[in-house]
């Protein structure tokens, strides 16, 4: 979906200011935040990209207004309520200070999110599928907008560039958040020259490395 998450290459957001040995978390209620994500996960309700676009599928401003975590946290309660885990109202009480019984045994505790963490999964799926395009390849990206998830990022929408790399075979994440279908696909790393993104006031040698799905992509004529 176009929203307030899609910014690459646009102006006006702001600089870029890095902090020299900047913290892995700023707080301590980001890292409960993480862990808290990771555990309600657990529960095998949503997956990462239902999860991704909870977190985009908010109003611009309130998008805007709301730091990193505070992002995560709004995701997170959306979902919890749409499944049934927790209502609003248990939420707010939870926010006033009121504490509840716990009515069943989480399958992940925040003790073990740190392993699970370290351990990580990957998107990867074992099947071969038929490549559709291959290295050396000109590329145009489809110029779709989908109401749904997508990470295709509007800034190369309409686009040409050409294939470097295969992956290999990955989820489709637009399939997977929409129903959960992993809908395998070739993952594709497509190159692109700034002047063919932003236009002649850009570097000559400038280029921008992109990884694609094959449902994004058509041949460029």
């Amino acid at each position: 979906m176009n929203g307030a998450h899609d910014m690459g290459g646009m102006h006006g957001m702001g600089p870029v200011e890095p902090e020299i040995n900047e913290p892995v978390f700023h707080a301590d209620w980001e890292r409960r935040v993480l862990a808290f994500t990771l555990a309600m996960g657990a529960w095998g309700k949503w997956n990462i990209d239902m999860s991704r676009f909870a977190r985009e599928n908010t109003p611009a401003g309130d998008y805007l207004r709301r730091s990193y975590y505070e992002t995560w946290m709004y995701g997170l309660e959306k979902l919890m309520v749409e499944h049934g885990l927790v209502t609003r109202d248990e939420i707010e009480s939870a926010v006033a200070g009121q504490r509840a019984e716990r009515v069943a045994e989480p399958p992940l505790t925040f003790d073990r999110v740190g392993p699970v963490l370290a351990t990580g999964s990957s998107a990867r799926v074992d099947e071969d599928r038929p490549t559709t395009f291959k290295p050396g390849d000109r590329v145009r990206v489809k110029n779709r907008h989908p109401v749904g998830h997508t990470r295709a990022p509007r800034y190369v929408r309409g686009h040409v560039g050409t294939v470097e790399q295969d992956h290999g075979v990955f989820v489709f994440p637009d399939s997977h958040a929409r129903d959960g279908s992993k809908d395998p696909q070739h993952l594709y790393v497509v190159r692109f020259s700034a002047h063919e993104l932003w236009g002649s006031e850009t570097g000559v040698k400038d280029t921008v490395c992109v990884d694609l799905w094959d449902s994004y992509l058509e041949p460029a004529s």
